[in-house]
């Protein structure tokens, strides 16, 4: 902010015309109305006025010709004329961009709820799809928690919602099976993240940004997993959606096993840093884990 001011101040300091530099100081007013909303332009509107004033006043010569001692009465009317109209312009556009901001949070709202009602309609069985809503709780919790800002968010809690989504293709006996997998099922299982991405392909707009996380999700940091990349190679939301997907696994009863408590799954993460998941996005879900972040809204509890 203080830099527009400097370079208006320069702006005015090259300009033979005076009265031009007034419309140098909108430019603040503008950037404040674009990224924090109409209070703020406002705000820097009437500081924009004030520091005007005081250079009047002051009669530094940045507005009053040095063969003048003061302002003639037009002159004060256009400075008045100038205020008012920066004033209106600060509040119009703020109003205009906190409308946009609302828009784009129903348009958010909707996608999610779209989301949501197509992973109901896709499920494969009733495990999947509450799975999918809990990973998509924890992994926008993690996501936060290392300070993504909220397209990513948004990006991984979707990525989570649609994740299995390959196992519609997947037999209800493979995924209900209570024995371990052989060797072929366990190969059949893993072309589920293969088949997912196959299904989500067609779709354009911001849901291809999910195709990478999904297709990476269960690469393990040090490349034993289903894909050939480790470590910085997997895209960071993927290694936070990895630890949300086993946290949940590790904590929901299974046909094979019966869940663990939360704090043994705990455990099982962090001593699979640095080998199955990211050290720092484990770091991460042990603060989140101790601050009780990762505690199931009763909502989500199936």
């Amino acid at each position: 902010m203080l830099s527009l001011f400097i370079i208006a101040a320069l702006f005015n300091w090259l300009v033979a015309s005076h009265r031009m530099i007034l419309g140098l100081y909108t430019l603040p007013t503008i950037f404040s109305a674009y990224v924090y909303g109409r209070r703020h332009a406002v705000l820097t509107a009437c500081a924009s006025i004030f520091i005007v004033l005081i250079l009047i006043l002051t009669n530094t010569g940045l507005f009053v010709r040095p063969a003048l001692r003061a302002f003639e009465f037009d002159e004060w009317a256009e400075v008045v004329t100038w205020g008012c109209l920066l004033l209106i312009t600060a509040y119009a556009m703020g109003t205009l961009y906190e409308r946009t901001e609302r828009h784009l949070v129903e348009l958010r709202q909707t996608y999610f709820g779209l989301l949501t009602i197509l992973q109901q309609f896709i499920s494969n069985d009733k495990y999947t799809h509450n799975h999918s809503y809990r990973v998509a709780f924890y992994a926008s919790t993690l996501a936060t928690q290392m300070g993504f800002d909220q397209d990513h968010v948004d990006d991984i809690r979707a990525a989570a919602l649609l994740h299995d989504v390959g196992k519609l293709e997947t037999s209800r006996e493979l995924l209900h099976k209570a024995a371990s997998l052989t060797p072929e099922e366990m190969a059949e299982m893993r072309k589920h993240v293969q088949k997912g991405v196959a299904l989500l392909e067609p779709i354009g707009g911001s849901l291809r940004r999910v195709l990478p996380i999904i297709l990476a999700h269960h690469d393990k940091y040090d490349g034993s997993g289903y894909g050939p990349a480790k470590g910085d190679e997997i895209p960071i939301a993927a290694r936070v959606l990895a630890v949300a997907d086993a946290y949940d696994t590790l904590t929901s009863d299974r046909p094979y096993r019966r869940a663990v408590t939360p704090f043994e799954a705990r455990q099982i993460i962090v001593s699979s840093a640095g080998s199955n998941f990211d050290p720092d996005v484990v770091q991460a879900f042990v603060d989140a884990f101790e601050h009780g972040q990762m505690e199931i809204p009763e909502a989500l509890v199936t």
